[in-house]
């Protein structure tokens, strides 16, 4: 699946794996070291590879920069949640803010901070709202040759969601 932070993908992804009987795969769980140090590109490739070389499995995220099209390659369906921003940036604030307010331990005991999340010059926030216009364009011709559902709506997810089980 391939998306925006906070379009859905997890919980979309959660909920296909169960229905489906097969392994749920997140993608930042494999990438966020502790203190958020980053695996290289060798390192996540090691640990999903052998992930995606199993029969069947749903993974959330793509990390192309990293892995290249090993996950797309092996998918049988690629998922595109392009959700309008109006719908994925407040559930943006508002999980980073409830993440950061509670202290809610992450992928390998990582926490999310106010400044990391809207100040930090890396900020997810940020990169979402930089990264958004150039996944709008880019995404159509780069994910056009995978057998892709684009869905641009939560009523569309879950339509296509309620179809495919």
């Amino acid at each position: 699946m391939a998306s925006a932070s906070c379009s859905g993908k997890t919980t979309l992804g959660r909920e296909l794996a169960r229905r489906l009987d097969v392994p749920f795969v997140e993608l930042d769980a494999l990438n966020h070291g502790p203190n958020w140090a980053q695996a290289t590109p060798e390192e996540l490739r090691a640990k999903v590879a052998p992930l995606v070389d199993e029969p069947g499995w749903v993974v959330d995220g793509s990390y192309r920069s990293k892995l290249g099209d090993l996950v797309l390659d092996r998918a049988d369906v690629v998922v595109w949640l392009d959700l309008p921003v109006r719908v994925w940036l407040p559930r943006l604030v508002r999980r980073t803010l409830r993440r950061a307010v509670r202290r809610e331990r992450l992928w390998n005991d990582n926490r999310e901070t106010i400044w990391g999340g809207f100040f930090a010059r890396d900020s997810l926030v940020r990169f979402a709202l930089r990264t958004y216009p150039t996944r709008r364009r880019v995404y159509p011709v780069e994910l056009g040759r995978y057998n892709l559902v684009r869905l641009r709506s939560p009523r569309e997810v879950e339509r296509w969601l309620e179809a495919v089980t």
